[in-house]
């Protein structure tokens, strides 16, 4: 979702030697979702909240729907589209074959290519049928009249994507495994097709293509913080390894998924407004065949990530003085005070992004969902060193059978 300069060269220098042709699947009939809507348009509306159509395509304080939503890359930042049926700045002149191509095969109207930061790779499997749906609901949202900035220079050449889409979309649709319940099949059309949830959670290749033997074991995030900054953050690993969702049920990932809390976990950071603008919404049968899909994902453990043990108990003394009241001496928290650390997948991530950002700053929980019953936590940014939240971060990431990789101090430092 994030190309590099390296990824459009590259593509074009492999293309050069070989150039693949994306195949045509039949279509299927797609999975029964649970909306309940007795009408196209209703199912429509549905599916754009499954697939966050909200999250990508609304600025703050602005219309929904009506795009510029910043979104920071190496090579500079892409702004989302307007999709509202504004026939001079939205997508009011687009026809339904013009709406399915660009789902399905990355191409706007007039062969305009689009980069993957629109998760075209995950959406080429929604159905023809959703697709008509979700056409249906866009052109009865009130049109807007707004173009978004123009992208960052290297940002605006859309020529290299002809051969990065040859190497690495995969035009198909979703198609059901017969030896799998129906439950399982319809929370993987939502987590893979609709839900895109492998754009965040799937680490990527030096072209920024995720690496698909690598599926669903995380990835880094970036996000654009007032002042002209990036924050940076990593999804987790949702996989059933040991620093993903090994120590979650079923029951556990519905509940975090549907309402942003669970006792496992409560949500912060991009994932409120996933929840916000998306999952809570759903129904609970469509919430829960998600996580039973996301369950039944084999581990992809990470290998050789331990903290050594001198770096663990340089923390020691700082978690007892700053983090043990709520969190507790066992790691496992507590229903009135805090999250467990102990299992954590965020605890244990490759990448420690996210457990910095909570330590500095604070776990933001989202104003708009009903949370549940922890303590708030307070920001630690002027409280503690970069050397201590290292410390402390190793502490808890090699504590309570936790296996992760040590936190250094400069790591740290880039995060404030």
């Amino acid at each position: 979702m994030k190309p590099t300069t390296q990824f459009v060269l590259s593509a074009i220098a492999a293309a050069g030697v070989a150039l693949i042709v994306a195949g045509f699947q039949t279509e299927q009939t797609p999975p029964a979702l649970s909306s309940g809507a007795a009408t196209s348009v209703g199912r429509g509306e549905y599916l754009a909240e499954a697939a966050n159509c909200m999250s990508c395509h609304t600025r703050p304080g602005a219309a929904a729907f009506s795009g510029g939503v910043a979104f920071t890359t190496r090579l500079g930042i892409i702004y989302s589209s307007n999709i509202t049926p504004d026939r001079v700045s939205g997508i009011g002149a687009w026809t339904l074959d013009d709406l399915r191509r660009a789902m399905h095969e990355g191409i706007a109207p007039g062969g305009r290519r689009l980069f993957p930061a629109f998760p075209y790779t995950s959406f080429t499997e929604v159905s023809d049928a959703d697709v008509a749906a979700i056409y249906a609901y866009l052109r009865t949202l009130q049109p807007v009249r707004y173009s978004p900035p123009p992208n960052s220079l290297l940002l605006r050449q859309r020529w290299g994507m002809v051969f990065w889409d040859a190497l690495f979309l995969h035009s198909q649709r979703f198609q059901p495994d017969a030896r799998r319940p129906a439950e399982w099949n319809r929370g993987a059309y939502l987590v893979e097709a609709l839900g895109h949830c492998d754009a965040c959670h799937t680490p990527r290749n030096v072209f920024m293509a995720e690496e698909t033997g690598k599926a669903y074991a995380g990835g880094p995030l970036n996000e654009a913080v007032p002042g002209g900054r990036i924050r940076a953050w990593s999804a987790v690993n949702l996989t059933s390894a040991h620093n993903g969702l090994a120590a979650w049920s079923v029951s556990d990932l519905a509940r975090y998924l549907k309402t942003g809390f669970s006792l496992r976990a409560g949500t912060f950071g991009p994932m409120n407004e996933v929840i916000d603008n998306s999952l809570k919404d759903l129904s609970e049968a469509d919430v829960h065949a998600m996580s039973v899909y996301l369950k039944s994902l084999p581990p992809l453990e990470p290998a050789g990530m331990r903290v050594p043990e001198s770096d663990v108990q340089a923390g020691a003394r700082i978690y007892s003085d700053h983090c043990q009241e709520c969190h507790m001496r066992s790691g496992r928290g507590g229903l009135f005070s805090a999250p467990p650390l102990a299992a954590s997948a965020v605890v244990q991530a490759q990448d420690p992004s996210s457990l910095i950002n909570v330590i500095l700053y604070g776990p933001d929980e989202p104003k708009d969902l009903s949370f549940g019953g922890w303590q708030t936590m307070q920001p630690y940014k002027d409280v503690l060193s970069d050397a201590q939240i290292a410390a402390v971060s190793n502490f808890v990431r090699g504590s309570w059978k936790n296996r992760a990789g040590a936190v250094t101090s400069a790591q740290v430092a880039r995060q404030r």
